[in-house]
């Protein structure tokens, strides 16, 4: 059962990754969170049924854990505004950053969002379905939709916003 945890454990490890980077985007305790999220799903493994894709039940642990460390720790994100002057620097070096940028960009305009918006959003962006999305988090598929346009118009606008 552990070699089995572990494999699963190292083949997810970028979407363990990307959900960590969303909730804890750059707090200084995002490594002791991600260790937290992974005994989280250690202890919940032996209750995995595989009635859906591991993918899909270590999301939902992920996800859960995340919003759980989040209420307790009362964790608030961590956003600081450029200056005009740090702007024009940025814009020196955006040649060389430019994707670097753009995915920085992504994950403070996804940080800002309440922790409903961002499951959702993690889960549209990795490919997940309404319907997957819909069992995931809850809610239904038609409010999935919804959410997910909505969730689309305030990123687009909090990345333009945050060129300016």
């Amino acid at each position: 059962m552990e070699e089995e945890f572990i494999e699963q454990i190292n083949h997810y490890q970028g979407i363990l990754q990307k959900i960590c980077n969303i909730y804890f985007y750059k707090h200084p305790y995002r490594e002791d969170y991600f260790q937290e999220i992974l005994i989280r799903l250690w202890k919940a493994y032996p209750m995995f049924k595989q009635e859906s894709a591991f993918s899909t039940w270590l999301y939902r642990v992920a996800l859960n854990a995340d919003i759980d460390l989040v209420r307790k720790e009362c964790i608030r994100p961590i956003h600081k505004e450029l200056s005009t002057r740090e702007y024009l620097i940025h814009d020196i070096h955006s040649e060389d950053n430019s994707m670097t940028d753009r995915k920085e960009q992504l994950y403070q305009a996804i940080n800002q969002l309440d922790n409903i918006e961002k499951a959702t959003i993690i889960l549209y962006l990795e490919g997940y379905e309404y319907k997957e999305i819909s069992t995931l988090i809850g809610i239904s598929e038609t409010n999935v939709g919804v959410k997910i346009n909505r969730i689309k118009k305030q990123l687009i606008k909090r990345i333009k916003n945050g060129r300016k």
